[in-house]
C-alpha cells in the first residue's frame, strides 16, 4: 500500500529525511515513531503529495505520488497536522463542505461515517461547542468519507485525555478489523503504538534506525529481575561465570542467548547467596525506544 524507496528531502541546508526506505503492506497497522523533528511529518507529507521528495520514489496504492498524485490518493484518507474546521458551522455541515472539494458525498455516507466515529446526535451542534476529542473524531470522519482503503493518521491522539485516547484506539482497531483498512500511524504515545501496531519504523534525525515487527523489539536482551541476599556480590559471581552480560537498577541482570535462569540459581546456591526471586522481565516498547535513541546519540558523539 505504501512504498518509499531511497527517499530524501532537503530544505535548504537541512536534510529532513535521509535515504528512507519502508514498505507498508495491506491490512497492517504500521507505526512511524520518532522525536519531534525526526522526519515523521515530512515523510507523511511526501506520501500525501504535499511535499515533493528531493530524491527517491514514493508509491501509494500502486501509483507514483509525484507522477500521478490524484490516482495515488484516490483511496486514501488522512489526518495530517491540525485539521481545520468552520467553528460557526455544524459538524455535519463541515463534512458536507469539505467533501464537496473533491466529490459530492451522499447524505447516507455522511450519516454512516458520523455513526462510525460516534458523533450521531451531535452532528447538528456547532463545532465551536465540540470538545477536543469530538474534533478529533470529526477529523477521522472526514478522513473516512472517500471510502479509503488506506488511512494515514498523524498524531491522532494528540491532546486527548485518557478516555479520548482509549476511544480513538478502539476506533482504529475497529476500522482495521471491520473495514479491512490499512493504517499508517504516526505517534509519540508509545503505549498506544504498542497496543495498536503490527510493525514499526523508528526515525532519528531523518534516518531510519529500526524497522520490524513489534515482537522484534522484545527480543534484543533477556532481562531478569533478581532479588538476592547481596545483589552486588551475586552480579559479580554471575558475570565472572559468564552467565550475565549486564546489570541495571540494582535488581536486573541481562542473560546472554541460551542461558536459562536455572543456571543462575544453581551458581548462586553454590556460592551460598540466598535467592528470593528470579523472574523474566518483558522489555516494553518505551524501554526499547529509549535504548535505541540513547545508542544513536552515543554513536553520533
Amino acid at each position: 500500500m505504501i512504498q518509499l524507496t531511497h527517499v530524501s528531502k532537503q530544505f535548504g541546508e537541512r536534510l529532513a529525511v535521509d535515504d528512507l526506505s519502508l514498505e507498508v503492506g495491506p491490512g497492517e497497522i504500521y507505526g512511524l515513531l520518532g522525536h519531534n523533528g525526526a522526519g515523521k511529518s515530512t515523510a507523511i507529507g511526501m506520501m500525501l503529495g504535499q511535499v515533493w521528495p528531493t530524491t527517491g520514489r514514493v508509491n501509494v496504492c500502486g501509483f507514483d505520488v509525484t507522477a500521478d498524485r490524484r490516482q495515488a490518493l484516490l483511496k486514501v484518507g488522512a489526518i495530517f497536522e491540525s485539521p481545520a474546521f468552520y467553528d460557526y458551522l455544524s459538524g455535519r455541515r463541515n463534512l458536507e463542505i469539505l467533501s464537496a472539494y473533491t466529490a459530492p458525498t451522499p447524505r447516507t455516507r455522511i450519516d454512516e461515517v458520523l455513526a462510525w466515529v460516534g458523533l450521531l446526535g451531535r452532528e447538528q451542534s456547532k463545532v465551536r461547542t465540540y470538545s477536543h476529542g469530538m474534533r478529533a473524531r470529526l477529523a477521522l470522519a472526514q478522513a473516512l468519507l472517500p471510502r479509503p482503503e488506506l488511512l494515514i493518521l498523524d498524531e491522532p491522539s494528540d491532546g486527548l485525555d485518557p478516555e479520548g485516547i482509549h476511544e480513538m484506539r478502539q476506533t482504529i482497531l475497529r476500522l482495521r478489523r471491520e473495514l479491512g483498512l490499512t493504517i499508517l500511524l504516526s505517534s509519540h504515545f508509545l503505549n498506544e503504538v504498542e497496543q495498536l501496531c503490527t510493525r514499526i519504523a523508528v526515525l532519528n534525525q531523518g534516518r531510519k534506525v529500526f524497522e520490524g515487527a513489534l515482537a522484534e523489539t522484545k527480543q534484543r536482551q533477556a532481562w531478569v529481575r533478581l532479588k538476592a541476599g547481596d545483589f552486588g556480590r551475586a552480579a559479580r559471581v554471575l558475570r565472572e561465570s559468564g552467565l550475565i552480560s549486564d546489570t541495571r537498577d540494582g535488581q536486573f541482570v541481562a542473560l546472554p542467548p541460551g542461558t536459562g535462569t536455572d543456571r543462575l540459581v544453581r551458581r548462586l546456591v553454590e556460592e551460598d547467596i540466598p535467592v528470593y526471586e528470579i523472574a523474566p522481565e518483558a522489555e516494553t516498547l518505551e524501554q526499547f525506544y529509549l535504548g535505541l535513541m540513547k545508542g544513536r546519540v552515543e554513536e553520533v558523539k
